[in-house]
């Protein structure tokens, strides 16, 4: 009767012992693993797993299965001696071993609950940082990771874009976040991650914390560098002077911001809106005008059912954050900020080449081509000039692969053509996807294509104009004819989509 008596016999049973052995691991991992993230400064998204989710649920597994093992231990004692064991623990704190018992629980329920109070607060930080959001899901998010450290948002928070604030859309992201991280723990997110979001938030509530239309209202001078595909990897430079929107006074009278100035809506054709059949302009006296295209029109039925989206920032801004460039582009930007030789004939036809015209199945084996394939082109065209500028050659090596590793992700099956940006209309429709003087109303209205509602070309510098002639319009590099006007630029400047022996997607140019 006496051992029973004894309160370490509630305690000695298999399940608190476990919960008891469970509670020291716990806290024991915590505490060390914390210590070597704080001593060694780690920024390691899976420690954050451990430190903050893994390590405190086992902690917690313990403080319940103590408890849950007393309770059981005192029924099977009540049962064995019916009568002997009162129905509810004697609380006598006259009694010094019971003081202290009681003391001791309490102190460590406190010490416990703090912990876990802190790993919760943590975790919530975790939860909201980059390194969770981009490191975490490291194969998953490794294009969309990438293309943002190279942003002009670099220093903002992904949540900050893709949660902002309030409880509502905390929750559904941490809902649409859970589903999310099963599909990479059982790997079957799909390859490439699928755009847009289509349960992103408005930018109205993001982005114009920062950002808002009548912010920006004065005309922008802005410069776009080129290089010619030729032995001198001869300079172009095109100063467009861009309408963002009205006057001071007027400021969404007109201008690309025009289209947010008043309610422009749409029904797009494919999920990631680059063809869109109809649209539809709620005027300032309240009147709609509805514009259809006239190749595969909606029927009035498809009109009537169709999902209409209203047009806000993200539809031309639509990649802010996660920007890829074409290797044209890449080799353009680095060759105007001195990365690269200029003096290196051919560079830029060699270096896009080796991008464009093979589908390559890894990173590994892209860079060793864009090696192999610089270094042999000099050596064997150019070999004098191969030894001279053998260190120049090195380092355009270097910033070719770079640019490759920026903008192609073989193991996403992801590339920079895979996420079209609707920004100008150089590389993808674009603004062509609205204006194509194809979309008209019943009255007769047109959206027309027309370079000059938008910018006017102030000066361009290339090989057929002549220097220091007054700007009209734009001049092709190549003399197209009429096909200036009638081919959108992406048809010829978007290659298309090549697959190779293991179904992944990659590039090559037309020929």
């Amino acid at each position: 009767m006496a051992a029973w008596k004894n309160n370490l016999v509630y305690v000695w049973n298999v399940i608190s012992i476990l919960g008891v052995i469970l509670i020291l691991v716990g806290t024991g991992l915590i505490v060390s693993f914390s210590a070597i993230e704080l001593m060694r400064e780690v920024n390691n998204p899976y420690l954050g797993i451990l430190i903050y989710f893994l390590f405190p649920a086992i902690l917690v597994a313990g403080l319940f299965l103590v408890p849950v093992g007393i309770l059981l231990t005192r029924n099977r004692l009540r049962g064995a001696n019916p009568g002997a064991v009162p129905k509810y623990p004697v609380l006598d704190f006259n009694d010094p071993k019971k003081r202290k018992i009681a003391v001791f629980f309490t102190l460590a329920t406190l010490i416990f609950s703090v912990l876990i109070t802190l790993s919760g607060v943590k975790g919530y930080e975790f939860t909201e940082s980059v390194t969770f959001c981009g490191k975490l899901c490291h194969v998953a998010m490794e294009p969309e990771f990438v293309a943002w450290q190279h942003s002009p948002h670099a220093k903002v928070k992904c949540v900050e874009c893709h949660v902002g604030p309030g409880a509502q859309w905390y929750v559904k992201a941490k809902v649409s976040g859970t589903r999310q991280m099963l599909a990479v723990l059982f790997n079957t997110f799909p390859r490439p991650i699928e755009t847009p979001v289509m349960s992103l938030r408005p930018s109205s509530d993001t982005c114009e914390g920062c950002h808002w239309p009548e912010k920006f209202f004065s005309p922008r001078i802005k410069k776009f560098y080129h290089y010619a595909p030729n032995e001198k990897n001869t300079p172009r430079e095109v100063d467009l002077l861009i309408f963002i929107n009205g006057t001071p006074e007027t400021p969404l009278e007109g201008g690309v911001h025009w289209h947010i100035g008043q309610e422009v809506s749409y029904i797009p054709r494919d999920k990631s809106r680059q063809d869109i059949p109809y649209i539809s302009v709620k005027g300032k006296d309240g009147k709609i005008r509805e514009y259809m295209t006239g190749e595969k029109p909606l029927t009035t039925e498809q009109v009537a059912h169709g999902e209409k989206r209203i047009m806000d920032c993200i539809d031309c801004h639509n990649r802010p954050s996660h920007i890829y460039k074409s290797p044209g582009q890449a080799i353009d930007a680095n060759l105007h900020a001195g990365n690269i030789d200029t003096n290196l004939p051919y560079f830029k036809k060699v270096a896009v080449g080796l991008m464009t015209n093979t589908a390559y199945k890894t990173t590994k084996e892209a860079k060793e081509a864009i090696d192999k394939g610089i270094t042999d082109y000099y050596a064997k065209n150019y070999p004098v000039l191969a030894k001279e500028k053998s260190a120049q050659i090195l380092k355009a090596i270097a910033e070719c692969q770079e640019v490759y590793e920026h903008n192609f992700f073989p193991r996403m099956n992801a590339s920079w053509q895979t996420y079209p940006n609707n920004i100008g209309h150089f590389n993808f429709p674009g603004c062509f996807r609205c204006h194509d003087d194809k979309h008209k109303s019943a009255d007769g209205h047109v959206i027309r294509k027309d370079c000059n509602l938008c910018h006017k070309v102030m000066r361009q510098v290339q090989e057929n104009v002549p220097s220091g002639a007054a700007a009209t319009s734009f001049t092709h590099p190549v003399n197209i004819g009429d096909e200036i006007y009638k081919t959108n630029c992406s048809d010829c400047h978007q290659p298309p989509k090549v697959k190779h022996e293991e179904g992944k997607e990659g590039a090559v140019e037309k020929k």
